[in-house]
């Protein structure tokens, strides 16, 4: 029993530092591309970054979940539960973003495709 202890301690050890790492490298690469975006003006900038900002927060909301498994004392529980719930507050807000973001976008699209209407047949 006890090689399983050990073998499950150090799996998870390795994926949850493997999470972290997959997600401290998305985050960062998203701030890039998101700073190319902005120099280049692309209009869809905020959106882009929110999308790499989420999947970044849910590889290291993963790793977080996966802490739990191995914690032993009530103290690194509840440090766990709070870094959990601060990452997914942060994930619901970026996706909230990411929704008005993208009502927004639609909506300018049938403005201009309504404006080109009324242009052509006014």
């Amino acid at each position: 029993m006890e090689i399983l202890e050990n073998f499950l301690s150090q799996f998870v050890g390795v994926a949850i530092i493997l999470f972290e790492f997959t997600g401290a490298v998305v985050i960062t690469l998203a701030g890039i591309k998101g700073v190319i975006n902005l120099l280049t003006r692309n209009p869809k900038t905020r959106l882009n970054l929110a999308y790499g900002l989420a999947m970044g927060l849910e590889f290291k909301l993963g790793s977080e979940i996966l802490r739990t498994v191995v914690v032993r004392e009530l103290s690194e529980i509840v440090i766990a539960g709070c870094i959990i719930l601060l990452r997914a507050a942060l994930t619901l807000l970026i996706h909230w973003e990411i929704h008005n973001e993208e009502a927004n976008e639609k909506l300018n699209e049938e403005i201009k495709t309504k404006k080109s209407f009324f242009k052509n047949n006014g």
